[in-house]
């Protein structure tokens, strides 16, 4: 099982960044909150902090984290996926792994096409539990 964070980031307006998978990666086309995989003896915040970085060039400040901890599988990949909220403390979001990056009104969220394993946090986040 491999261990794997991501980001909900919220701007001052309340929009959310939603970023899609690029095609030539697995589920490509799909779209899903940024992050990665944890490293063995990482802490989840750091590590999400990390990946971040490296995906979007940006800074962030990571806080609370969902409820939702989703374990997901197609039969290839395994994973045990956590989110946590994230606010952008440096730096402007770019798509430097991802073929389209988008901010994203709440409402306009449900309209994408999500990777399943996204799916619980995006419910929680639109339930207004967090956020």
């Amino acid at each position: 099982m491999i261990e794997v964070v991501c980001g909900v980031i919220q701007d001052e307006d309340g929009k959310v960044l939603a970023c899609r998978r690029a095609a030539d990666r697995h589920l490509g086309g799909l779209w899903e909150f940024p992050g990665g995989k944890v490293e063995d003896g990482e802490d989840p915040r750091a590590a999400l902090a990390r990946e971040l970085s490296e995906e979007l060039g940006i800074v962030v400040k990571v806080g609370d984290r969902f409820d939702a901890v989703v374990e997901w599988t197609d039969g290839v990949v395994r994973i045990r996926l956590s989110g946590f909220l994230c606010e952008i403390e440096e730096g402007t979001a770019e798509p430097l792994e991802h073929d389209e990056i988008r901010w994203c009104e709440r409402e306009e969220l449900p309209r994408l096409d999500w990777a399943e394993a996204d799916l619980p946090i995006l419910d929680e986040l639109l339930s207004g539990v967090l956020g």
